[in-house]
C-alpha cells in the first residue's frame, strides 16, 4: 500500500504535470447545494494558494442556469471547489467532459456514484469492504409505527443520502427519536438513509493521486462531528497519535484506498470511516470527492504531516488535472 510521506519525487509520478508552467486556472466556488458556505471558504483558501503558486486564478460562481464562467478566457483547467448539489454530484463533471474543459476531482461517473451514499455501500458490499448495516426510508414509505430494520437496530444514525458536511445529520438512541428526526427531514430531502450508528472512534482518510495521507483521528467535543464541529468550534481535537495497533490501521488505510478504487476516484478524495470498538473492523462510512479545504479541513491537515503545504497541494492537484486530460482535447 503507497502511502504519502511528501513532496519527495520518488514518491511523485511527475509525468506530464508542466512543473514549471504557470497555469490561467478558472476556479469556481459556491454553486446551489447546502454546502454552499463551506464551498465558498474552500475556494477562497485554494485560489490565494494557487496566486502564490504563480499561477493566474479566475474565481467564479457557478449554477446549472448560469454556465457562463466556463466562456473565460484563457483557461488550461477549472478547479471545482465545489461540495453537494451539481458541483459535486456529477452534473458539471458531465458538462466540463463535453467541453473538453480538463478539471481537478472525479469524473463524472465516479462523483455521481460517491454521492449515492447508498449507491456506495452496495458496492462496498459487493466487493467485501466493511460498512454499518443500513435502510433506506422514502417519504411516501413513512409511517407514525416505523421502526428501524433488525440489522440496524438503535442507536441509528440519520442523515441524508446525499449531502455532505453532516448536514441534517443526527444521532436517534431512541425510536421517538429517530421518528421525529425522520418526520422533520422527509419531507425536504425525501428519502434518508438510517445507519447503524458504530461505537468507536472515527477516523478519516485523505487521498491524493491513489496514495494515503496520514489517517486523522476525529475527537469532536460535541456528540458527534456535526457542522459546528467541522467548520466553527474551536475545540474538535485532530489526532495523529492513535491509540490502535498497526495492523488494525494499515486494514483502515486499506478499507480507504479500496472504497476510492471502487467508486473510481481520481486526484484526490476522502473516505470517513468508524473503528468498531469491540472488533476492531474498519467500517467505511462514505467517500467525499471533492473535500473542504477550509481552515479546519481534513486533508490538509493530513497532509501538512506528511510534509506537504498547503499551497504544494493545491498546485499538484491543479497539475494533476492537466496530467489526465484525455487526448483529444484541445488546448484551452
Amino acid at each position: 500500500m503507497e502511502h504519502i510521506s511528501g513532496l519527495r519525487s520518488n514518491n511523485l509520478n511527475t509525468e506530464n504535470l508542466k512543473l514549471n508552467t504557470v497555469l490561467n486556472i478558472t476556479l469556481l466556488a459556491g454553486g446551489i447545494s447546502a454546502e454552499r458556505d463551506v464551498s465558498l471558504q474552500t475556494g477562497k483558501q485554494i485560489a490565494a494558494a494557487l496566486r502564490r503558486c504563480g499561477h493566474i486564478v479566475f474565481e467564479s460562481d457557478i449554477s446549472p442556469d448560469n454556465l457562463s464562467a466556463l466562456d473565460h478566457k484563457p483557461c488550461d483547467l477549472v478547479f471545482p471547489a465545489l461540495h453537494g448539489t451539481f458541483g459535486e454530484d456529477g452534473r458539471l463533471q458531465a458538462i466540463l467532459e463535453k467541453r473538453n474543459i480538463p478539471f481537478v476531482g472525479s469524473d463524472s461517473a465516479a462523483s455521481s456514484l460517491a454521492m449515492d451514499k447508498v449507491a456506495v455501500k452496495k458496492l462496498l458490499v459487493s466487493h467485501g469492504v466493511p460498512t454499518p448495516p443500513w435502510q433506506m426510508v422514502a417519504r411516501s414509505e413513512f409511517t407514525s409505527d416505523w421502526t428501524p430494520a433488525a440489522a440496524v437496530s438503535l442507536p441509528c444514525v440519520i442523515k441524508p443520502n446525499a449531502d455532505g458536511s453532516s448536514v441534517a445529520c443526527r444521532i436517534c438512541r431512541t425510536l421517538a427519536d429517530a421518528r421525529e428526526h425522520l418526520a422533520a427531514t422527509l419531507g425536504q430531502y425525501g428519502q434518508m438513509l438510517v445507519e447503524r450508528c458504530i461505537d468507536g472512534p472515527e477516523l478519516t482518510v485523505g487521498i491524493i493521486d491513489g496514495k494515503t495521507l496520514p489517517i486523522i483521528q476525529i475527537q469532536p467535543s460535541t456528540e458527534f462531528y456535526d457542522y459546528q464541529a467541522k467548520y466553527i468550534r474551536e475545540d474538535t481535537q485532530y489526532l495523529f497519535d492513535i491509540a490502535a495497533p498497526q495492523s488494525v490501521l494499515r486494514d483502515v488505510s486499506h478499507a480507504a484506498l479500496q472504497t476510492y478504487r471502487w467508486v473510481g476516484a481520481r486526484h484526490l478524495a476522502r473516505v470517513d470511516i468508524m473503528l468498531d470498538k469491540t472488533s476492531q473492523e474498519p467500517m467505511v462510512l462514505e467517500i467525499n470527492t471533492m473535500p473542504g479545504f477550509t481552515t479546519h479541513s481534513l486533508v490538509p491537515k493530513a497532509a501538512a504531516h506528511a510534509g506537504i503545504s498547503f499551497d504544494a497541494l493545491c498546485d499538484r492537484l491543479a497539475r494533476l488535472a492537466l496530467r489526465d486530460v484525455p487526448l483529444n482535447s484541445s488546448s484551452r
